[in-house]
């Protein structure tokens, strides 16, 4: 099988379209604000969270919350604030999420849906396979960090039945797979994001592009 087909999908194209209408369902999972203990905030460290402290002492801190806290109407909004770097939240012990990468509060959900599905191991395509070499990655490898977590471009089940891939300057992820078995991890791991409609594009941010409602219940979903 081709892997280096599975990079991040075109812009301007719809994303339920990507990987030629491939996949059964899409959904764009939103990198969540990292809650900290004091001694990990900005006012105590001055610096962004590393990838384990933010795994072992971090937790979720929903985008529907600091949508609510400052007076944002949506999460479109506030990923429109998120790219002009903002920082809505400067005097609370909640880190922004960063860009272009797998979030480490992310990857344990990812590595489950992987080891559910009854794999052991992963695909990870980089962003640029023609300059970089796609490779299978042991979950145990990942779990024991024998292995660092890959960073950004695309993780595919070795069948292709599923996969996670991010931009690399979004605070969003997106996941691709069989409509059932990406509602069940969704709601398994309480993983907020919504479904894309049918012209919902890379864009769905931006309203001047005639982006459509976003939702984030799952019993919202657009059904095709």
């Amino acid at each position: 099988m081709d892997f280096s087909r599975f990079t991040y999908p075109p812009y301007g194209t719809p994303l339920v379209e990507a990987y030629g209408s491939r996949f059964e369902a899409a959904y764009v999972l939103f990198h969540p604000f990292i809650r900290v203990p004091d001694d990990l905030s900005w006012k105590t460290t001055k610096q962004y969270p590393t990838d384990m402290q933010a795994a072992e002492q971090g937790l979720p801190f929903l985008w529907s919350e600091v949508a609510a806290a400052t007076g944002l109407r949506s999460c479109a909004e506030l990923n429109a604030a998120l790219l002009t770097s903002t920082g809505a939240l400067p005097d609370y012990p909640v880190w922004m999420p960063s860009e272009g990468r797998f979030e480490p509060l992310l990857q344990p959900a990812i590595a489950a849906a992987l080891q559910s599905a009854g794999f052991d191991e992963l695909v990870f395509i980089p962003e640029m396979p023609q300059s970089e070499p796609i490779q299978r990655i042991a979950l145990a490898d990942l779990k024991s960090r024998n292995l660092p977590f890959p960073s950004c471009g695309t993780l595919i089940a070795p069948d292709a039945s599923f996969l996670f891939t991010v931009d690399w300057d979004s605070f969003f992820t997106l996941f691709y797979g069989p409509r059932a078995f990406v509602r069940q991890i969704v709601c398994q791991h309480a993983l907020e994001g919504f479904v894309p409609g049918p012209f919902t594009d890379h864009a769905w941010f931006n309203y001047t592009m005639g982006c459509a409602t976003v939702t984030v219940s799952p019993e919202d979903w657009y059904q095709a």
